[in-house]
Formats: structure tokens, C-alpha cells, sequence
């Protein structure tokens, strides 16, 4: 199963005998701003228009617990995750297709938990919310909307902790999904020290797009990735930041037709432990 559809391919499946639910997680990393400028408010954006019969996702609520020693976005109780998704109307026997405001990083983050907990049937919209040419919906879903059967079985992907992504770092691929200057040191808006895991390859996940947010084509992802050192039988790991773009990074890896895990903690946590290595400039070690 492909791990992306396209926006004329959602268009036809939610007029199709079995339409797919509908994940609206609209969201945009925290960092400083400007005096007086408001945060993001994916709710908000979501109810001045989404794609009909979307249900908004908090990724902050939803898709992970509080930030803490396991990172800024570490994983959510899997029984409050369970009961989010039912809420939101999600069924083991129901596609489900997740959306953002197009960076990808958001749905992607829902789609690796869905893959994770051990639905059999989750995309991502390519191209997220800007790729849609359809209506809109201004009106919000009711009461009325069907809960889901969905119960959370986690362990279906592969989950990296701290030790084992170091590990991977000197046995297999750890590809680093964040911006180069971030993985070289040159600078860290957000966490304790720049840098990166020693051993692990500088992967930025912006690579994976082309000019309209939309995927390269599966050849050249793999072509990418390869080049990477992910080739024919290596084991994979990412990670990024808190564990969002990195589930980009998996779902690009998935689109090539390459397995990957994910480092939820990422370098949010990594970085907090002052006894853990820290490698910087451009060579991975």
C-alpha cells in the first residue's frame, strides 16, 4: 500500500463506496516570536476551513505527552492516543487519510503513530491542505459523528530509544532530518546544545520535496537514500528535532519502499543528558 495519496485520489474515495476518515492536524513548531505576534492556532485554522468531514488532531494534546526528560514531543499514552483517534472516528477496518497545512510534518507524525499502534490502512495526503482543489468546510463536525473501534496494538514499526539510535549509528544508517546548519552546530534556536549524534548522517527532510511540498517521485527518494548509505539491507533509523519531521523522514523512506524506525526523542532529548556525545561540523563523527 502506497503511504501517500493524491488530492484527486481523496477526491474519489470520498465519494467511493468506502470513504477514508479524515485527519485534520494542522500545526507549526513553537519557537520565539516576534513581540505580540500571536502562536499558531491549528484549531482556529481548521475551523475557518478544512476538507469536508475532516476532524481536527491536536498533535500537542493528542499526538504526544507533556515535554519532558523524553523530549519536547515524546510518544502519547497509548489509551489517550486510542481513545483520540475513536473520537475522531477512526475504525481498524477504515482507511484513514491525515493532512496538514502542507509543510507534511504534522500528518506525518499521525500517520507514523496510526502505522506504529497497528492500523493496516493510513496516507498522507501529498502536498497537504494546499494541494486540495476542492471545497471547504467552515461548519464543524457534530455530536453526532461516529466514534471509532480503532484499539492501539503499538510495536508495529520500528521504535528507536536513545541507546539503540546510538547503536544504529555505528551498525546500520541514523539519517538526522533536520535543516544541516542544525546537525553541523552552526546553530540551535530551541534545544540545550548544537550538534549531532555521532555516527549519524545529516539528512535534511526538505530535501524529500519538490518547490510544491509534494514528494519526489519514489526513484529518486530512493536514489536519495541510497546515496545516504540506506541501501538494500541496511537497517534505517531517523531522527530530528522532537520526533516530527522525522516521521517525515520515515514516510519519505516508506514512499521509496524503504523500512525505517523513528527516534521519538530525538535530539530534544538526546541533547538534554549531558553525558551523551555530542559530534559537530559537517563529517558524522
Amino acid at each position: 500500500m502506497n503511504a501517500i495519496i493524491s488530492a484527486s485520489e481523496l477526491a474519489s474515495a470520498l465519494v467511493g463506496e468506502h470513504p477514508p476518515v479524515l485527519l485534520d492536524v494542522r500545526w507549526q513548531l513553537s519557537v520565539a516570536k516576534a513581540a505580540g505576534e500571536p502562536p499558531f492556532d491549528g484549531r482556529a485554522e481548521y475551523a475557518a476551513g478544512h476538507i469536508p468531514g475532516a476532524v481536527f488532531v491536536d498533535l500537542d494534546r493528542e499526538l504526544a505527552s507533556a515535554a519532558g526528560v523524553g523530549g519536547r514531543h515524546p510518544l502519547p499514552d497509548v489509551a489517550e492516543f486510542g481513545a483520540a483517534m475513536r473520537r475522531a472516528g477512526v475504525s481498524a477496518g477504515t482507511p484513514v487519510v491525515v493532512y496538514d497545512g502542507g509543510q507534511g510534518w504534522a500528518a506525518a507524525r499521525a500517520w507514523w503513530l496510526l502505522r506504529w499502534t497497528g492500523h493496516p490502512d493510513v496516507r498522507v495526503l501529498d502536498g497537504g491542505l494546499p494541494a486540495w482543489e476542492g471545497a471547504l468546510q467552515s461548519s464543524l463536525p457534530g455530536p453526532a459523528l461516529a466514534e471509532g473501534d480503532f484499539e492501539p496494538a503499538p510495536g508495529a514499526v520500528g521504535l528507536l530509544d536513545a541507546d539503540a539510535a546510538a547503536g544504529l549509528a555505528r551498525s546500520g544508517v541514523l539519517l538526522d532530518a533536520r535543516a544541516g546548519e542544525r546537525y553541523r552546530g552552526e546553530v540551535e534556536p530551541i534545544d540545550r546544545v548544537g550538534g549531532h549524534i555521532p555516527g549519524a548522517v545529516s539528512a535534511p527532510t526538505n530535501e524529500n520535496v519538490g518547490p510544491d511540498g509534494r514528494f519526489l517521485p519514489a526513484e529518486e527518494l530512493g536514489a536519495r537514500f541510497k546515496a545516504l548509505g540506506a541501501s538494500d539491507g541496511s537497517e534505517v533509523g531517523v531522527y530530528c528535532g522532537s520526533g516530527v519531521s522525522g516521521a517525515h523522514e520515515v514516510l519519505a523512506l516508506a514512499v521509496a519502499g524503504i523500512p525505517a524506525s523513528l527516534y521519538v526523542g530525538s535530539w530534544s532529548e538526546w541533547s538534554s543528558d549531558p553525558s551523551r556525545p555530542v559530534a559537530v561540523g559537517p563529517d558524522p563523527q
